[in-house]
């Protein structure tokens, strides 16, 4: 525990948050002081990697139904309700967290401080006080880490308790099990309990920033990929998971903003982050070198199984869950940029894993259609990644992050559109999914043509190219691209059954436009406008 931390920092604690009766509370302890607590409390191993690795217990992913937002005077008109942004009352909040202070009473804590938000006309100071020794590094690998000089006279402006053994009690609490991660945009805090998975950590702040920022700073905020090339040029990637978000953003020629979560302001993309948060289920070294080799010592491995009678991890292992997980700070990657930085994109890339095989390996879009297509968020699952899919299913995320947006997507949209509009970003969809057929029939995109690709379009060698049509979609596909064969560029023309394709991007078509409809009302004409056109 730090000197700091011994001689008054307990008591800003008791006056910030009401926690007292605490037993030991340790501030801002160094990695390797948590490893050895994670270990010595019978928590976790240290892996022959260097890694600790430790189990989140009952859940190991988020908990989508058991996130609440606190709805009150500020949020109320605000927020966009539904099945995302659950409604939870002020009363049974407070009701909650005193509940949760008891719980902790006599209990060791682990408190963190450290922000979000590289770019620091936007920052966002976060005090994480965690029951768990690996919360508490968690937060550290993931957030910003502040100057021992920032900490002595750091203020918090959002805070987070996280007591994964805290269990509600639904008839008491009025949650809808016993664990809940619950937002408070007016007290700025968010509630954690009855789960271990750390990720609720991460996209608790990540939800704030997706309300802060756009609704008071006129900030898009994103969830997102980002890097930039030596002469300055910056490009985002979004993409649902599968789709190569974090693959593709990884070049060796460019520098690495982020992996995740970005904000776009007037002159700036920052990442939101310090570190990366990403699958290990089949990693290797061939297909992810970064994140392979940045498995050592002060990263985190979560629900890994081992390779018998050793200490080393088996990542095919996926008796535990399929969602297995690495945290580590960004300084375990080369090749980022520092800080973590850019300017305004020069390409935008739209990631979709087109199970259908409807969609061009890549097409650019206009700015309406831009705006359509992030509020769509579209991929496709196949068969054997979720139980019970047997052919190909639309996936279709507002923004790519539907579930982590408190506003309504029309409102990321038209900040969108505000961006692009009067510049000469371009807006890319990427289709890393099949050709030549569906799922089952066609076969997946080569990884080194949707490189080429970007690269092309990166350098700016589809600017002078003939670009033609694709119908029902509308999309304006280039006739040729360095490094790729021009006939995989129109997906119609790798069909041997033309009639079949027009069926399957019909049917496809319908699905956007269907999906769309739960938007209709808050969206422009303009927007509506760049719909596909479902064929009779």
């Amino acid at each position: 525990m730090n000197e700091f931390g011994k001689k008054g920092k307990n008591a800003d604690l008791n006056a910030s948050l009401g926690l007292n009766n605490l037993g030991n509370v340790f501030w801002n302890l160094s990695p390797a002081e948590l490893v050895e607590d994670t270990v010595i409390n019978g928590q976790g191993i240290l892996t022959d990697t260097g890694a600790i690795a430790i189990e989140t217990g009952e859940f190991t992913g988020r908990s989508p139904k058991d996130r609440f937002v606190v709805c009150d005077e500020n949020t109320e008109n605000s927020v966009w309700w539904g099945d995302v942004n659950i409604k939870f009352t002020p009363e049974k909040f407070e009701n909650l967290y005193q509940r949760m202070k008891a719980y902790l009473t006599d209990r060791d804590m682990y408190v963190r401080d450290a922000y979000a938000c590289a770019d620091q006309n936007f920052r966002m100071n976060i005090r994480v006080v965690t029951e768990f020794p690996w919360s508490n590094m968690f937060a550290y690998n993931m957030f910003l880490r502040p100057t021992d000089a920032e900490i002595e006279d750091f203020t918090a402006d959002w805070n987070i308790v996280c007591a994964p053994g805290f269990k509600a009690d639904p008839a008491v609490d009025g949650t809808r099990q016993h664990n809940f991660a619950i937002l408070n945009f007016t007290r700025k805090m968010i509630l954690i309990g009855g789960t271990g998975y750390t990720g609720e950590i991460k996209k608790g702040i990540f939800s704030v920033l997706n309300y802060v920022l756009p609704h008071e700073r006129n900030v898009l905020s994103m969830h997102c990929s980002a890097n930039i090339g030596d002469q300055g040029d910056t490009a985002i990637f979004f993409g649902l998971s599968g789709t190569g978000k974090t693959t593709l953003s990884s070049d060796p020629k460019r520098h690495l903003i982020g992996d995740d979560e970005h904000g776009w302001s007037d002159n700036t993309v920052f990442n939101f982050e310090g570190g990366c948060y990403a699958k290990t289920i089949d990693l290797s070294r061939e297909k992810e070198p970064q994140i392979y080799d940045a498995i050592k010592f002060g990263a985190i491995l979560e629900n890994i199984g081992f390779v018998d009678g050793t200490s080393t991890p088996d990542y095919e292992d996926s008796s535990i869950t399929e969602n297995t997980r690495v945290s580590y700070p960004l300084n375990h990657i080369d090749n980022i940029a520092v800080p973590s930085i850019g300017s305004a994109p020069k390409n935008i890339f739209f990631l979709t894993a087109d199970a259908f095989g409807v969609l061009p390996p890549i097409s650019k879009l206009t700015k309406e259609q831009a705006m359509y297509h992030f509020m769509s968020g579209y991929t496709a699952k196949v068969a054997g990644t979720e139980m019970g899919i047997t052919e190909p299913t639309t996936t279709f995320s507002a923004c790519f992050g539907k579930a982590f947006l408190p506003l309504h997507p029309a409102k990321y949209a038209k900040l969108l559109g505000e961006k692009l509009e009067g510049t000469d970003i371009n807006v890319w969809l990427i289709n890393t999914g099949w050709s030549g057929g569906s799922f089952g029939v066609g076969h997946r995109m080569k990884l080194s043509y949707t490189r080429a690709m970007i690269t092309a379009a990166l350098e700016g060698k589809l600017t002078n190219v003939a670009f033609e049509t694709l119908p029902v979609f509308d999309l304006a596909i280039p006739t040729s691209c360095e490094g790729v064969p021009a006939e995989i560029l129109n997906p119609r023309g790798t069909w041997a059954d033309k009639a079949a394709y027009d069926e399957t991007a019909n049917n496809l078509a319908g699905q956007f436009v269907k999906n769309f409809e739960q938007y209709a009302s808050e969206t422009s004409a303009d927007i509506l406008a760049a719909a596909p056109k479902v064929m009779a």
